[in-house]
């Protein structure tokens, strides 16, 4: 049965848009599900459909038809991917890029975790149905390491270690730019962008705490291969922290310059190395995998630019 909530307008809201009061209104549901509701005509004011600009009047009634919430299921899916490591506890895998790392909406298969379902038997629970034995992830078009849990106690260990930032995490970048300095330190507040929500900035107040440390491998005619080191993992971090310096990743569609030399499908970079103290024997593990075909040919062609 759909759930109807009702919501009656009041003074200190009129003049409000309807997206805007209601995202205000009702903190279980984004300005985007508010936005898709309104369109989907299952947002009724005084018992009409309205758009969402549509502004708020003292007294409106608002309905909000909200549907049933989908059944998911993920399914396994015989994906070949990489394991650089595995025993009855974890998983280290060499993710490739343009692979989603979990099922989300609009995107149910194809997903590592789809993968995964077909390569272990089991996998921790902590993040349930969508995300089985994920405890970390990277974006879709970034490649590189990432650990697996294959049980809920594995799982909370290596979270904690991550939570305490004492996970290696070593990415290679290629930046737009030649970088100056040899090596650095950006430390900012990162959040949720103010207007374009879908991004992550640097932010003034109310951001989380991010430390980025990185050193330049090499410099070319107009970009610069640099290793990142993350001592806190914020989405997008490395992404937004290289574009806060005025050198953001060669080919990021979302943070990167508009108009790029050198064309890829997404952002130049890899989740180089990982390590961490395995949950159940203490002992340090360190994994590291190859830069991508692409990556390396790309290095190959800037060099002979030189």
């Amino acid at each position: 049965m759909k759930e109807v909530k009702e919501v009656i307008v009041e003074t200190d809201n009129v003049g409000k848009r309807i997206d805007v009061f209601l995202n205000e209104s009702l903190a279980e549901m984004s300005r985007s599900q508010i936005q898709k509701l309104v369109e989907e005509g299952k947002i009724k004011v005084n018992e009409k459909e309205i758009k969402s600009n549509y502004k708020v009047r003292l007294n409106d009634k608002i309905q909000i038809f909200i549907p049933e919430p989908v059944k998911l299921e993920v399914k396994a899916e015989n994906i070949d991917i990489e394991i650089l490591y595995e025993d009855d506890y974890l998983a280290v895998v060499n993710k490739p890029q343009g692979m989603v790392v979990h099922p989300a909406a609009g995107n149910y298969t194809g997903t590592l975790v789809n993968a995964l379902l077909a390569k272990c038997k089991t996998l921790s629970s902590i993040n349930g149905v969508i995300r089985p034995g994920i405890v970390h992830r990277i974006d879709k078009d970034t490649s590189g390491v990432l650990v697996i849990a294959k049980n809920d106690i594995a799982h909370r260990s290596l979270a904690e270690q991550i939570k305490e930032h004492s996970v290696k995490r070593i990415y290679i970048a290629l930046t737009e730019g030649v970088i100056k300095k040899d090596a650095g330190t950006i430390e900012t507040l990162i959040g949720r962008h103010p207007i374009e929500r879908k991004k992550m900035a640097v932010l003034q107040k109310n951001g989380r705490h991010a430390i980025t440390h990185f050193r330049v491998l090499e410099r070319f005619k107009e970009n610069t291969l640099i290793e990142a080191r993350l001592e806190t993992g914020r989405t997008h971090q490395i992404r937004v922290h290289m574009s806060y310096l005025g050198h953001p990743l060669v080919g990021d569609p979302v943070y990167g310059h508009k108009r790029q030399k050198i064309k890829l499908s997404g952002q130049a970079l890899h989740a180089k190395t990982l390590g961490f103290i395995h949950p159940y024997s203490g002992e340090y593990m360190e994994f590291s995998s190859q830069l991508p075909e692409y990556f390396e040919e790309l290095i190959k062609k800037l060099r002979n630019q030189k």
